[in-house]
């Protein structure tokens, strides 16, 4: 090898160990249900707003992701997931946006048009478990009273990962 082509040589080698890596971006998406209801032991409502311990159930998750890239932010037509979202929303400055609760299809089409973007989504008792599917996660059931459960989603793996909060 000549002197010049094996300065060359050093120099690229250098320069690959020098600079950082390029990652492609990872999406997230992040999905709850919504916190507790207000009506919780009483006869059911068509729209009931969060009840105290919800309403603290918000706080806590706003606190948990706010600093964890969330970008877009989707909920349903009911007070219950928009309230769900809103410290977090207020927090970051996004803008919840509401899709229809009986369209899961359009849902999901929504999120996969943010491919670069982690995404937090505030379902239901009955569509949390859909998304998670068309994700490739698991069957999962989530009990009336259970309102405790984040799941992480990483698209790319198909892993999904749940958390208690």
């Amino acid at each position: 090898m000549t002197r010049g082509r094996l300065l060359f040589v050093a120099m690229l080698t250098v320069a690959a160990t020098c600079m950082p890596a390029v990652a492609n971006a990872q999406q997230l998406i992040f999905v709850v249900r919504h916190a507790e209801r207000a009506d919780a032991g009483m006869q059911a409502q068509t729209d009931p707003p969060l009840s105290a311990a919800g309403e603290a159930r918000a706080a806590k998750l706003a606190t948990m992701l706010a600093d964890a890239g969330v970008k877009d932010i989707f909920v349903t037509e009911f007070k219950r997931t928009q309230d769900t979202a809103k410290p977090l929303a207020s927090k970051l400055g996004v803008m919840a946006e509401q899709m229809p609760s009986t369209d899961t299809g359009a849902l999901i089409a929504k999120i996969k048009s943010h491919p670069a973007d982690v995404v937090l989504v505030v379902g239901h008792q009955n569509t949390v478990p859909a998304i998670l599917k068309a994700f490739g996660g698991p069957d999962v059931t989530i009990a009336d009273a259970e309102y405790d459960n984040l799941f992480v989603i990483v698209p790319a793996t198909g892993v999904v990962t749940r958390i208690r909060f």
